[in-house]
């Protein structure tokens, strides 16, 4: 007979081995493979030249390119990028954005003065910039950026994570939101701040075709930027965060995607482009754009394929919202999003202290746990997305009563409850045994049940209270 001893052994020894198993997975990491492009499967997302379809999810912060500083607010240190790589690996990420912010200087900002290095162009005019320092020198590229823009891109890639390279900023061009202050006095392209004569005018002036002379200098950025990236598979391109969305604007940045578009052309490899949310805008704009990927202002936007869309909270659920809903339904937001056909991304604080009062609180150099459930969640989906045959399950609301249902007919469903309860499944298309497992979001709890018939509606409840999600394969 075993003993209490011989029995407790055993369980010490099994979790010891889960705990080891769970390490050794967050510790492995396979190079990411691409370049991605629109699946011709399932265009709602990208796949790999091998054709396996890539769920993209993940975490970015303000400061995973670029350094900043607040004058008189506690400011987070200098990046250190392994240590955040290690920290998506952790929580299954495989994606994030890669900040850009165009201004050394962002005086009378809500936070306080901010100020960003390095920047794109050598400093050094004989003359002094707004911001005190040399004025920036459009002809000469700052490679010490360039050389950090290819190295954090790289290291990604061979960690498995895919960067999204931001070019522009629209927080960068003039003052606006929870930031404000005038970061036009930091601009390269104002003309008190370069030597080279050219004068944008007004930041919001610089994100439009209206000066030749301003876009040849972008034009010749982005080819920059791209020579620096282009022989990497991660690789995607953001035109700009949060812009104006001006009619003139929205040219500008459907001119800068098909620019873009055409130089890769010339070179070896080719890349999905995004364009995410004007702020203020509407969505419109981002589906009947050129770009490959969108993030639209929408909290949930039917993912019916026209665009792939990483829903990303930066833009549709501010964090204030996010706080005041709490983590369940953060939670629920990554399930819905993901039963939608979309994928989710976190505007996440990281180790920042002060961008916004009562955002964050994050201690001893380690991130505020209080956002754990979100991250969790968008780890949990891309779990569920690499297990699921990504490339058939398409959004089927009308399958389930809940609404929220991934399904390919007759073989395979996903299903999202958010209260629980019992929830009745159209099984009409399928036939034979039907497996049954339960999965609890709030812990990652997964339960089998007993294998159901097809052929009909099935009435079916969770062995637990609370959300669910009901994975539903038909047997072999």
């Amino acid at each position: 007979m075993e003993t209490h001893a011989l029995r407790t052994a055993k369980i010490k020894t099994a979790l010891i081995l889960i705990a080891v198993l769970a390490t050794c997975k967050a510790g492995l990491a396979a190079s990411a493979s691409g370049p991605l492009r629109v699946s011709t499967r399932n265009p709602r997302y990208f796949g790999d030249p091998a054709g396996n379809l890539v769920f993209l999810t993940g975490a970015h912060t303000w400061g995973n390119l670029q350094d900043y500083r607040y004058s008189s607010l506690p400011s987070p240190a200098a990046m250190d990028f392994a240590t955040y790589l290690a920290f998506l690996r952790q929580h299954h990420h495989n994606f994030f954005r890669l900040w850009t912010w165009e201004t050394s200087v962002n005086p009378g900002a809500k936070q306080g003065t901010i100020n960003y290095e390095p920047l794109p162009y050598q400093r050094r005019g004989t003359r002094l910039a707004l911001d005190g320092k040399p004025q920036f020198d459009l002809e000469r590229f700052n490679e010490a950026y360039f050389g950090r823009l290819r190295g954090h891109v790289k290291a990604a890639g061979d960690n498995g994570v895919y960067a999204s390279v931001m070019l522009f900023n629209g927080f960068s061009i003039e003052g606006k939101g929870n930031v404000g202050g005038d970061p036009w006095v930091g601009h390269p392209l104002n003309a008190k701040n370069n030597l080279n004569g050219v004068d944008g005018v007004s930041g919001t002036a610089t994100h439009t075709l209206s000066n030749a002379v301003v876009t040849a200098h972008q034009e010749a950025y982005i080819r920059k930027v791209i020579n620096a990236v282009n022989n990497l598979d991660n690789v995607l391109y953001e035109i700009s965060n949060e812009d104006t969305a001006s009619p003139a604007d929205t040219e500008w940045q459907y001119h800068m995607i098909g620019f873009i578009k055409e130089y890769e052309k010339t070179k070896p490899k080719q890349h999905p482009v995004g364009m995410t949310a004007s702020w203020p805008g509407t969505d419109e704009i981002l589906f009947q754009s050129p770009a490959d990927w969108v993030s639209p202002a929408a909290k949930l936007p039917a993912g019916d394929g026209r665009k792939v869309i990483l829903n990303d909270t930066d833009h549709s659920y501010f964090w204030i919202g996010l706080r005041q809903d709490g983590p369940a339904a953060q939670r629920a937001w990554v399930w819905e999003n993901f039963m939608r056909g979309n994928q989710c991304l976190f505007m996440d604080p990281y180790l920042d202290p002060s961008h916004d009062a009562g955002r964050n609180q994050p201690v001893n150099g380690e991130p505020d746990p209080y956002w754990d459930t979100l991250r969790e969640a968008l780890g949990r989906t891309r779990d569920y997305a690499e297990r699921i045959n990504l490339a058939a399950t398409v959004p089927h609301d009308e399958l389930i009563s809940t609404k929220f249902c991934l399904a390919e007919p007759g073989k395979e469903y996903l299903v999202y409850s958010p209260e629980g309860g019992e929830m009745t499944v159209d099984l009409s298309k399928a036939t034979g045994k039907i497996s049954v497992e339960w999965f609890r979001p709030s812990d990652g709890m997964v339960t089998h049940g007993e294998a159901v018939e097809g052929g009909r509606k099935q009435s079916l409840k969770p062995p637990f209270d609370g959300e669910a999600v009901l994975h539903l394969l038909r047997e072999r």
